[in-house]
């Protein structure tokens, strides 16, 4: 029987130990199916910094996570051993050491079988987990929320950014091509060729203009056809929202998703091979009410459902 969260009823949702949801932690348990770890780390970002106490912020903003999921009629920490797993301690001088660093610790952590659900730090650390991702998997789908399409070349010279880790991830040869897909993009580019780089990268694109028009369901379908019965990874950035649902964070874009609208794509993927997925930058320093804390816990919540439902069967 899964060792579930503390007992809201005895002890209060403000007290104790902030693990994601109240967790047990990763050492009090025999063997856990689905992780959930921090990556507290912003060496690679562009604009405004802090997501490296990305992670502490969510954990924080996850106390009121309960757990019974109504919307996917699923007890996700009855239905599989969940834990917080702690934090990766990443170079925070050293990308390269960094990455490395995360690689090799997904790598341990996945061992027996885990899934790990991973909480940034910035998007530069999606390109170490798809690289273990792969190394256990092969090359995967990809599925990738953000105002952005990460598929830049260099910044000033560096290869390894948060704007970067997807064509990284293309040339390393660690992303199914046939099945990749951005969704939310929004904003202005520095020019033509960006889209025109994706495009022969593999990618397809869902504009948070196309949720608005198509609707969830239709955005669903199309994504759904994409990726298949592959083993799929999901990236979440969380200013894949607009930033009235998000404003904690480095790179903000006008005119994005509602957090009503990513919660029912995610809600929509079950039955797909899922093996992994991150929920990134988050900066607490330019948050209020927690808007952006709670919404990535949500997001982060939901993951572990879905996760939790092809664990035990349910999907």
């Amino acid at each position: 029987m899964p060792i579930g969260p503390l007992d809201a009823s005895k002890n209060p949702r403000y007290a104790g130990f902030a693990t994601f949801a109240r967790l047990p932690r990763l050492d009090e348990v025999e063997h856990a199916d689905i992780a959930v770890v921090g990556v507290p780390f912003d060496t690679g970002v562009s604009y405004r910094p802090g997501a490296r106490f990305g992670p502490s912020h969510v954990r924080e903003s996850s106390r009121l996570l309960r757990p019974y999921n109504p919307a996917l009629d699923v007890s996700p920490f009855a239905s599989a051993q969940v834990v917080d797993a702690g934090d990766i301690a990443a170079n925070p001088f050293h990308i390269n050491e960094a990455l490395d660093t995360v690689q090799a610790s997904a790598l341990e952590l996945t061992a027996g079988g885990t899934r790990l659900v991973t909480i940034g730090g910035d998007h530069t650390i999606a390109l170490p987990l798809l690289r273990a991702a792969a190394e256990r998997h092969g090359p995967v789908a990809l599925v990738h929320f953000d105002a952005h399409l990460d598929t830049w070349d260099t910044y000033f010279g560096a290869e390894y950014t948060h704007g970067t880790p997807f064509r990284r991830a293309v040339e390393e040869g660690i992303l199914d091509t046939e099945a990749l897909c951005h969704v939310g993009t929004r904003g202005p580019l520095y020019g033509k060729k960006d889209l025109e780089d994706d495009r022969r990268f593999g990618f397809g694109i869902v504009t948070s203009s196309d949720v608005f028009r198509q609707g969830v369901d239709e955005v669903v379908e199309k994504i759904r056809k994409r990726v298949g019965n592959r083993p799929v990874y999901v990236s979440v950035d969380i200013d894949v929202l607009d930033p009235a649902h998000a404003p904690g964070t480095g790179t903000p874009e006008a005119g994005g998703l509602t957090s009503r609208e990513l919660l029912e794509i995610l809600r929509g993927f079950v039955g797909l091979n899922l093996i992994g997925a991150d929920v990134v930058e988050v900066a607490p320093a330019y948050d209020h009410a927690e808007l952006t804390g709670v919404a990535a816990s949500h997001v982060a919540y939901d993951l572990v459902s879905l996760l939790a439902m092809r664990h035990s069967g349910q999907a």
